[in-house]
C-alpha cells in the first residue's frame, strides 16, 4: 500500500513535470531550458495540485515507522531480559 502510494506520487509530480516542459516545447522553447523551467514550475506546483497523495505517502510512512519503532523497542526489551506485561505473573 505504501509502495503503491509512493510509486504513484513520484510518477505523478514526474509526469507532471512532462507535460509543463512539452506545453513549453510546443512554444518552440529549447528542450533544456523547457527541461529547466518544466522542473522549477512543475515541482513545487505539484505540492499543491496532489496534496492528497502526498497526505496519504505521509501518513503511510508515520504508520510504517510506529510500527518499526514498536517492533525494535519489543525486541531490545526481549535483548535486555525485561519481562513484558503480558508475562508477569
Amino acid at each position: 500500500m505504501l509502495a503503491r502510494d509512493v510509486t504513484l506520487y513520484v510518477l505523478a509530480r514526474l509526469g507532471f513535470v512532462a507535460v509543463v516542459t512539452g506545453a513549453l516545447i510546443l512554444f518552440k522553447v529549447p528542450l533544456l531550458p523547457a527541461l529547466a523551467v518544466g522542473v522549477v514550475v512543475a515541482l513545487p506546483a505539484s505540492l499543491f495540485l496532489f496534496k492528497g497523495l502526498r497526505q496519504r505517502v505521509a501518513t503511510g510512512l508515520d504508520a510504517h515507522q510506529a510500527a518499526r519503532r514498536s517492533e525494535r523497542d519489543k525486541l531490545r526489551s526481549e535483548l535486555r531480559g525485561d519481562e513484558g506485561p503480558l508475562t508477569q505473573a
